[in-house]
């Protein structure tokens, strides 16, 4: 499982819109509207990079509204779970 994390800048006009229309998409399993340099933020989890490839390129993209965006794809997870361990001081 490949999980990917585009940055997306919109139409401000029309970020609702946009954020639902990217929802609804095959693939992308989160949209969240965030504050900064970007508008909306939208996680994609596929099998494998041409799963990526084909919803960023060839779906997500071309929503009307969207401006640009910028991929990161995830090598490696950790669970909240995870970080407490990492963390703590050997008790």
């Amino acid at each position: 499982m490949i999980t990917a994390i585009v940055f997306v800048n919109a139409d401000v006009a029309r970020i609702p819109e946009v954020a639902e229309q990217i929802a609804s998409l095959p693939g992308v399993t989160e949209v969240y509207s965030v504050t900064g340099q970007i508008d909306l933020i939208a996680v994609i989890r596929v099998r494998d990079h041409e799963g990526v490839a084909s919803v960023v390129a060839d779906k997500l993209s071309k929503v009307s509204g969207v401006l640009n965006t910028e991929t990161h794809i995830a090598f490696r997870a950790y669970s909240s779970h995870d970080l407490e361990a990492a963390f703590s001081l050997g008790s």
